[in-house]
């Protein structure tokens, strides 16, 4: 269990650090003088002769002075995370590593916290916050958490690049950083980069930033350690379609739609190249045919790893030159600073490319106010300590584990529990008491927890609360099985809190199995043989368990996939149980069977099912077994209604005169450009809550395509969050681009406009559209 860590000395380096910047450091009575920032010109007015220092250049000319400016050694002192200090232009060194994955994180040397910043707002882990299926949220929660690293940085307690979002495509359920990521699906993985992006860099102006993103690992990472197939030496063998449907989407909606301020390549290899020796993907692809406006930074010891682990190239001065020429702009690492200088020298690297990584980096710095001096004169200077951990923020991260977690079972409405009528309560379980293991990985030092014992005590005031096991794993020498019975068979009410934690899944581990851990289904199935009250299930995971056990047993009256809800996880978990919020949540990936995992191995990367050799297929868009809980699953305290007002039942592709489609049959077609556009429709329903009690629903688009290239079996077209009091009636309308949406990936990796018959679906309703030339 976690709680507020010790000073260490780094917190006491960056407390003088910031204490200095106040001015409340002092030697005889003055001020410490030694700046932390670039361009200090109120310090040391000679600096206001540099072009790089002044503000009122635009970003590349203050850039392209400061390139010059430098010597070789110099230049590849800024090719790392750790960049290099330059004293006689002012230059502090600058660490680039920060992460800001639910909430500013401790993980990275970029950020520290003290007693002057003792903790920040921890919100629920990726995975679950997806689940809400709300994109103001994405960006609401990115708004904070910016507004708490810029307070942090001001203080000198962090820095201004946060190597977040994570929006690998959550592929397998055995992956242990899946609980990181928006889930299996393109479009919510899309919308969740773009949005939370968009919170974080929070300046509506594209040349500033008011902390910079990153989105990560890029591209098809997403096997850590599984069966000892390590991520360092993996080798992800990935069709053409299926990185341009699957695995591409979110990164270009990243770059494009987000506009983020970087992108990182990750270990792995693609079809046998290392992401960050590619020039395909990266310069080709991030920074040519999607624009990126910003840098491309390495994994962390990925430059390392592909010359040590892969043995890519012959020398390390070969792996420094084919990255920096790939299109890689900062190395999180030591490499590139030992061996760029010789690449250089020896003729495998123009110094030109060094030139072309470090504006790059510094055109970031520039639009996050590194080098305009004193910080507390920029936008965000006003952003201190009191702007952490706020009531309001806290808020916030009780309301989004609330927003997310999902109610999977409910037999006979036994949920909510009345306050009123349950008078005792038994609280069992190995996660029924968590307080750490509710924020996941990547995590910070919350401001505060509230666990699901302390959330449910609030509301009963006679509670029992048995652990059964020592730690999630619930070793049979550990289960305390009697004790645990007891208590389920003398209370009103029972509510099971299992699942895991970080020493089942997280970086670096990935599943093997997916049941639930050691005796956990014997726990569960016992108490609810011997409870007097309903039984509740709740689920405390990353990713997805073989539950059908409990799906089909009358004894447990619900289910919820709490996640990792955050520092707020208990009062959110109360506040669903006793019907204080009416459960939205949807699953953001399937629900594997156990045959599953016995039969797939975790590192075949293919999307598609072969009937063939009786692979199944991945995700809800392709996977053709049985399946414990589908994707976009999910129960309320009520019912909703859709009705579909309007819909076209025909829409025409325009072709150029004497197109082969005019006298052939065709699939599908290629269409650029200005034939595209306005080619567009709109969908009108009606959603109407049914229910008596108010509730927020997601309307779900989805499409079946016709059969060609083959297409995915289903797929999200939109998504759109709706709050109905009871009753009550709202209105959705779905703009649908056809070239955009109606397209699918064809074998070679185009994208083409089905012709023929789309099946659109809106929950039971079902409309047949039909598409032709």
């Amino acid at each position: 269990m976690a709680s507020m860590r010790p000073p260490s000395k780094f917190d006491l380096f960056y407390l003088f650090l910031s204490l200095s910047i106040l001015g409340i450091l002092s030697f005889s009575g003055v001020s410490a003088q030694n700046p932390i920032f670039a361009c200090d010109i109120a310090s040391n007015p000679a600096l206001a002769a540099f072009g790089f220092c002044n503000t009122s250049l635009d970003a590349s000319a203050r850039v392209k002075d400061l390139v010059t400016r430098l010597t070789l050694e110099e230049k590849v002192g800024f090719l790392v995370n750790k960049a290099g200090s330059v004293p006689s232009l002012g230059i502090p060194s600058y660490e680039w590593w920060s992460e800001a994955l639910h909430g500013v994180s401790y993980v990275g040397p970029g950020t520290h916290f003290s007693s002057l910043v003792p903790g920040a707002t921890s919100f629920p882990q990726v995975l679950l916050t997806a689940a809400s299926f709300n994109t103001s949220l994405f960006e609401a929660i990115g708004k904070v958490v910016s507004t708490e690293a810029r307070a942090m940085h001001n203080v000198g307690l962090a820095g201004l690049t946060f190597w977040s979002p994570n929006i690998n495509i959550f592929r397998d359920p055995r992956w242990g950083r899946g609980q990181e990521t928006p889930g299996e699906d393109p479009l919510l993985s899309s919308k969740y980069a773009s949005m939370y992006v968009r919170g974080l860099q929070d300046t509506g102006d594209s040349d500033k930033l008011k902390v910079a993103a990153c989105c990560k690992h890029y591209t098809a990472y997403d096997v850590d350690n599984w069966k000892g197939i390590q991520r360092y030496t993996f080798n992800a063998k990935v069709t053409k379609q299926d990185m341009d449907d699957t695995f591409q989407p979110p990164f270009k909606s990243c770059v494009i739609d987000g506009n983020v301020a970087s992108v990182m390549c990750s270990y792995n290899q693609v079809n046998g190249v290392p992401t960050c020796a590619d020039p395909d993907l990266l310069a080709g692809t991030i920074r040519g045919s999607w624009k990126l406006n910003g840098y491309i930074v390495s994994d962390c010891d990925s430059v390392d790893v592909l010359y040590n682990n892969q043995h890519y190239t012959k020398t390390p001065e070969d792996a420094a030159a084919i990255t920096i020429s790939a299109g890689l702009d900062l190395n999180c690492g030591t490499f590139l600073s030992q061996h760029t200088v010789a690449a250089v020298k020896g003729g495998k690297l123009a110094e030109s490319a060094v030139d072309k990584a470090i504006t790059n980096n510094f055109v970031v710095l520039m639009r996050l106010g590194f080098f305009d001096g004193d910080p507390r004169k920029l936008p965000f200077g006003g952003l201190g300590p009191k702007d952490v951990c706020t009531p309001e923020n806290q808020e916030l991260a009780r309301d989004a584990a609330r927003q997310g977690i999902v109610l999977l079972k409910n037999n006979k409405e036994t949920l909510p529990l009345s306050p009123k009528t349950i008078k005792s309560l038994a609280v069992i379980g190995p996660n029924a008491n968590a307080s750490f293991t509710m924020i996941g990985n990547y995590e910070g030092t919350p401001c505060k927890y509230t666990t699901p014992l302390q959330g449910l005590s609030s509301v009963v005031s006679s509670v029992v609360y048995q652990p059964a096991c020592q730690n999630v794993a619930c070793s049979s020498n550990s289960l305390q099985l009697d004790l645990a019975k007891k208590a389920a068979s003398s209370s009103d009410a029972t509510i099971l809190i299992v699942g895991e934690d970080q020493s089942i899944e997280k970086e670096s581990l990935d599943r093997v199995s997916l049941l639930l851990p050691g005796g956990q289904t014997t726990l569960i199935t016992e108490v609810a043989k011997v409870a007097k009250g309903p039984v509740i299930l709740v689920i405390m995971s990353g990713g997805g368990y073989d539950i059908s056990f409990a799906k089909s047993n009358d004894q447990i009256s619900g289910i919820l996939w709490v996640g990792y809800p955050g520092e707020a996880g208990g009062a959110a978990i109360a506040d669903i149980i006793f019907g204080y919020y009416n459960p939205g949540g949807r699953l953001p990936m399937t629900w594997y069977p156990q045959s599953f995992a016995d039969k797939v191995p975790m590192t075949d990367m293919r999307m598609r099912p072969d009937p063939a050799t009786g692979y199944p297929g991945r995700t809800y868009r392709f996977y053709t077994g049985d399946v414990i809980y589908s994707f976009g699953d999910g129960l309320s305290y009520g019912s909703f209604a859709h009705h579909l007002v309007q819909a076209p039942k025909l829409v025409s592709i325009p072709l150029e005169d004497g197109h082969s489609c005019y006298s052939q049959r065709c699939k599908s077609v290629d269409l650029t450009g200005s034939r595209c556009e306005n080619l567009a429709f709109d969908i009108h329903l009606r959603v109407q809550n049914s229910g008596n009690i108010a509730g927020a629903h997601t309307v779900f688009l989805f499409t079946t395509p016709p059969a060609v290239h083959n297409s995915p079996k289903k797929h999200l077209l939109r998504f759109e969050k709706v709050s109905l009091g009871p009753k009550a009636m709202g209105s959705v309308v779905f703009r649908v681009d056809v070239c955009k949406d109606l397209s699918v990936v064809d074998e070679g990796g185009n994208r083409k406009v089905a012709l023929g018959s789309h099946i659109l679906h809106v929950g039971t309703l079902k409309h047949s559209l039909s598409l032709r030339v």
